[in-house]
């Protein structure tokens, strides 16, 4: 199946435009996440150069956010670019480990590959195959434990879209079915 940004955009924007005021967009050469002001009443999540890959993964950030920090631009986290040393790689290896685990499942509800990103390319030796596991790990602990609400009802749409050849329409109602929480019988 071909992967068309326009797809991608159509089930995030069909699950997320009306429930959490949040829409997707094609951004330049940074990826970022903006809150709702003045002049957009709604929050953006854009993502890098038009790369398929820069949506799994911005979505990821923003599934994980919190309400709180979805008020912030950015989800107020800091970003250190090429060239970090030890311990900045250290810390964005650590907050970098939950989402790259969605992004994961994401690629997989969608039938690519996914590549861990330790977006480091500086003098500091990095240890790939530790922040693999690391990955992976947390991965595993999602599908044991359960996604995030959010990402729950992306991954159904990704799933039903990619996986199980559904249109748009059809894998935006299978996502929208997870963002309703289950009754708790007594």
């Amino acid at each position: 199946m071909e992967h068309r940004l326009e797809d991608v955009i159509a089930l995030f924007d069909g699950l997320f435009s009306e429930s959490f005021q949040t829409r997707l967009e094609r951004g330049g050469d940074e990826p970022l996440y903006l809150p709702a002001d003045e002049q957009t009443p709604w929050h953006r999540v854009i993502f890098a150069r038009g790369f398929f890959a820069s949506v799994l993964h911005e979505v990821s950030h923003w599934c994980i956010a919190g309400a709180r920090r979805r008020q912030l631009e950015d989800y107020g986290y800091w970003y250190e670019p090429d060239g970090r040393d030890q311990h900045q790689q250290q810390a964005f290896e650590q907050v970098e480990v939950a989402p790259q685990a969605l992004e994961s499942l994401f690629c997989r509800a969608a039938g690519l590959s996914f590549h861990v990103s330790v977006d480091n390319l500086g003098a500091v030796e990095v240890d790939r195959e530790a922040f693999s596991r690391r990955v992976a790990a947390r991965a595993e602990r999602y599908c044991r434990d359960g996604l995030p609400l959010r990402a729950a009802a992306f991954e159904a749409a990704l799933k039903a879209f990619y996986l199980e050849g559904r249109g748009l329409a059809e894998a935006i109602r299978c996502g929208r079915k997870r963002l309703v929480p289950e009754p708790v019988i007594s």
